[in-house]
């Protein structure tokens, strides 16, 4: 059994695939790597026209429009993919561009308050994929039923702690703690922050099984997908983290 915390990558994802016989029109792990890059290139566009603009107008206001059709435009995107599988040639790309925008918003915002802070998240978030999937190549971390239960129970607990933080928003309270830069508030973000790096190691797993089951080709779309949304997770966590220990200074 397939198991990952990533809603885009579940143990039912290949349940009802039409699987094909011809080698060259299969899912392979190189091909879901190649459109991985790809996505993370398109991301990377849009995020540095949305961080130029901010800092050519100095004013977030000027960027908060992006950063909401981002935001809400990336969901959508997202949960049409996440239904239609077969569209993901297409809805993946749109959703790394919208992305972009996002992140390259709230990436602006955040640098203009701690500089650096940037360039110090997109370090660890890569560092840490290249180490993790160093160690599940290396069997030092192994995809086991236990270790999967454990991620996806960590990752559903931490999913309800965010929507009933979002809850309170709307009604003008604030969930105590997580959000400050105590103690406690960093234990947290440290903690999701490690589960979203675990994340990657049930996606790796995923990707393996899926492309050694022989799923069809549009799937190296919708897998790259999926990997791109827990990456975007753990550098927001990532960046979160680092400016609640920033603003201990």
């Amino acid at each position: 059994m397939m198991r990952t915390a990533n809603p885009a990558l579940n143990k039912n994802t290949f349940t009802n695939l039409t699987h094909t016989a011809q080698s060259d029109a299969v899912m392979s792990i190189q091909g879901t790597v190649n459109k991985t890059a790809v996505l993370l290139s398109l991301t990377l566009i849009t995020s540095a026209w949305t961080w130029n603009r901010f800092f050519e107008s100095g004013n977030s206001a000027a960027v908060m429009p992006l950063v909401m059709v981002g935001a809400i435009g990336g969901f959508i995107v997202a949960m049409i993919t996440v239904f239609k599988k077969t569209w993901a040639p297409i809805t993946a790309p749109v959703y790394a561009a919208l992305e972009g925008l996002f992140l390259g918003g709230i990436s602006a915002i955040f640098e203009m308050r701690f500089p650096g802070i940037v360039i110090q998240a997109v370090g660890l978030t890569f560092g840490t994929l290249f180490c993790l999937l160093m160690a599940y190549k290396s069997g030092l971390i192994r995809a086991t039923e236990n270790f999967k239960l454990g991620v996806v129970a960590a990752t559903g607990g931490i999913a309800l702690v965010y929507f009933i933080s979002i809850i309170m928003g709307f009604f003008g309270f604030q969930m105590p703690f997580i959000h400050e830069s105590g103690i406690i508030g960093i234990g947290f973000s440290l903690f999701v922050v490690v589960i979203a790096a675990l994340n990657l190691v049930l996606d790796f797993d995923f990707i393996e099984n899926g492309a050694a089951m022989g799923a069809p080709r549009y799937m190296e779309w919708y897998a790259a997908f999926g990997l791109l949304v827990t990456l975007i997770w753990l550098y927001v966590e990532i960046l979160r983290l680092l400016s609640k220990l920033r603003g201990r200074d």
